[in-house]
């Protein structure tokens, strides 16, 4: 296996420093989006002569009993159940992904949207049985829940680091460089499986985003069990469930364009893959959060232009990925241009993929706006989700636009003189 698996040479993230920062970093910051946005602590951000005993609590010997909570870690566990016992259960098609260096091909089982609509399914029973109070226990178990995901990925990271070690394994390019933190955080084994069970992909989309979902429903309960009902409950806190659900049931919908990324085909299974299923809906969430204790009513004129705001963000996120998933599967109903690399590889030079590279991350970004613009502007707390998300898909485009200079060349040059800009057109 050693032709198969290369060392790796050059670190990215700054390296293993960058990479430990990160693995430290990220649970912190989610735990500071917390106790700097909580009606606990004091406000958004809080006021510090009532957040006083919370942090003075943290800074304490006995810190950790305020983030441990065995309820809700057991809760965490059966949601987590939940959303293998539901793959393996629910019928969904069955797709190959791309082919492997080692010339295997893996088959994935499609059945995210199925695991979605269930969960929704039964939060709806037991809202219509028992009240939308039922169903706050989300809100204030908040802490407990998202210390349990934390030691969730962290074990997930480790297990699956030690095991790659085992004759046989197919290593991820980037994440076999001998250093223990690196590997660890990159992700050392490209496909870790248990069976026919590949823990990356279904890391990638389920229990992350579907939780993300859950919790702004308890949101929703905890703000209409203290307004009266779920009629009381504010417009702005309506659209950020609407906009976030509708995104989460689109990607669960186009499932089987997640095994074309570069999470699937190319990065290994690590700390930084496993951070999903707890990042995305812990920080994720924080708007809908933050109008539980900081209710806002919008009104008709800024909620219309709000939609719109949002609507044209998915039109362009939604269109763009359309045009490249059709053309990778060799359709051309637009008649689009495009190069081909001495490589043999097709590259779109005409419609939103002449404007930019990425004219998909401009969708994203103005989607992600459009979540954050209910919250007011009371706080730039609330905007964090779009300042990290712009952060992250620069990063992103730039590993993009590195690898396909390794790959094609003089040609990948030619390529960024007939598309010149990254994300946005004549911005960057």
């Amino acid at each position: 296996m050693s032709a198969l698996n290369p060392r790796t040479t050059q670190y990215e993230f700054l390296g293993p420093l960058g990479a430990l920062a990160i693995s430290i970093g990220i649970p912190t910051v989610t735990y500071l989006l917390y106790f700097g946005c909580s009606e606990e602590t004091g406000g958004c951000p809080p006021q510090l002569s009532s957040a006083a005993p919370i942090f003075q609590s943290i800074s304490s010997l006995s810190w950790w009993k305020g983030l441990w909570d065995t309820e809700a870690a057991l809760i965490y566990l059966a949601w987590y159940a939940f959303c293998v016992i539901s793959w393996a259960i629910l019928p969904g098609d069955r797709i190959n992904g791309t082919t492997l260096r080692n010339g295997e091909r893996k088959v994935y089982k499609i059945n995210g949207l199925s695991t979605f609509l269930l969960a929704l399914g039964i939060t709806s029973g037991i809202i219509m049985r028992y009240g939308p109070e039922s169903f706050t226990f989300i809100y204030h178990k908040w802490v407990g829940l998202l210390t349990a995901s934390y030691a969730m990925s962290f074990a997930q990271a480790t297990y699956f680091y030690i095991a790659s070690f085992q004759e046989g394994k197919l290593l991820a390019l980037g994440g076999n460089s001998g250093n223990i933190i690196y590997d660890w955080f990159k992700g050392r084994e490209l496909n870790p499986s248990i069976g026919s069970f590949d823990i990356k992909s279904f890391n990638e989309l389920r229990p992350g985003l579907i939780l993300w979902v859950l919790i702004n429903i308890s949101m929703v309960c905890e703000q209409a069990t203290r307004r009266g009902g779920f009629a009381n409950v504010t417009d702005s806190m309506w659209l950020v469930l609407a906009f976030e659900a509708w995104y989460v049931a689109d990607s669960l919908y186009n499932e089987p364009a997640v095994f074309t990324t570069m999470d699937i085909i190319s990065d290994g299974f690590g700390f930084m893959l496993a951070l999903a299923t707890t990042y995305v809906p812990f920080a994720y969430s924080v708007q809908a959060r933050y109008l539980v204790f900081h209710p806002i009513e919008l009104g008709p004129s800024a909620t219309i232009a709000i939609i719109f705001v949002n609507s044209l963000g998915y039109y362009i996120f939604r269109v763009t990925n359309g045009e490249k998933n059709d053309f990778r599967n060799g359709k051309n109903p637009k008649n689009l241009k495009f190069m081909t690399t001495k490589k043999g590889s097709k590259l779109i030079t005409s419609g939103w993929w002449g404007r930019s590279r990425h004219p998909n991350y401009m969708g994203d970004l103005i989607m992600a706006l459009a979540w954050s613009l209910p919250t007011g502007f009371n706080t730039p707390i609330t905007y964090y989700y779009v300042i990290y998300f712009t952060i992250l898909l620069i990063h992103r485009e730039r590993r993009d636009d590195e690898a396909c200079s390794q790959k094609y060349g003089e040609d990948w040059v030619a390529y960024k003189k007939l598309v010149p800009y990254r994300i946005i057109p004549y911005i960057y």
